[in-house]
């Protein structure tokens, strides 16, 4: 019997940053220079096709930069099981403040265990970095692992570099969550696996507790 599961995923981060491109890139295949800066949210639907048996539709919610501070993120947040939040590798500005939409996250939306949702990490703009990542950002395995991020991408809305791993990175933890919420009523219940797709991955990347 096949299964539908319906995600909430919140891509947010500093103004500037990709975020649209990240989302128009993942669920159109499309790229453009000249997108107008979010105003308030903006969200679109892609259907994964996960296995034989299980069909996720990912609902990504793009939450304006100047958004941070306002009293309707909480609004906007309402429900989601995980969240991508991207910095522009040029910008350290912009990686300054990742901790602070973090933890404007896990300050107004937890899953039902309790828990924050799981959250990877988005190095965005990596084809402007012509030596990698800007020497000021630190090491971000260890960065991650200390701010219970679950994983970090170097990614190219451009050149669609990582886009679709990080996703499914965030996808497979999501799963974790519900098939152990699952199991705690049903202690006979299947793990789901991860399905095979064959993604351009040619940044530096860490989904810190994927199988892989």
């Amino acid at each position: 019997m096949q299964q539908e599961h319906l995600f909430k995923v919140l891509v947010i981060g500093d103004l500037g940053v990709g975020k649209t491109s990240i989302i128009k890139r993942y669920v159109h295949q499309i790229f453009s220079q000249h997108y107008r800066a979010t105003i308030g949210v903006d969200f679109a639907l892609k259907v994964l096709n996960w296995d034989h048996q299980t069909v996720i539709r990912l609902q990504l919610w793009d939450i304006a930069g100047q958004e941070r501070y306002g009293n309707m993120t909480r609004v906007y947040y309402r429900e989601a099981v995980g969240a991508l939040i991207v910095f522009d590798v040029t910008r350290v500005s912009t990686f300054d403040a990742v901790l602070k939409w973090k933890d404007d996250l896990n300050s107004k939306v937890t899953l039902s265990s309790g828990k924050p949702v799981p959250v990877v990490l988005l190095a965005n703009k990596s084809d402007q970095s012509q030596e990698g990542l800007c020497s000021q950002i630190p090491r971000l395995d260890t960065f991650c692992k200390e701010n219970g991020f679950v994983g970090w991408f170097e990614t190219s809305a451009k050149e669609n570099i990582n886009i679709e791993a990080a996703v499914k990175c965030l996808v497979e933890h999501i799963l974790a969550h519900e098939e152990s919420t699952v199991s705690d009523l049903d202690p006979d219940t299947v793990t789901l696996p991860g399905y095979n797709n064959n993604t351009k991955d040619l940044g530096r990347a860490r989904c810190l507790t994927c199988s892989k």
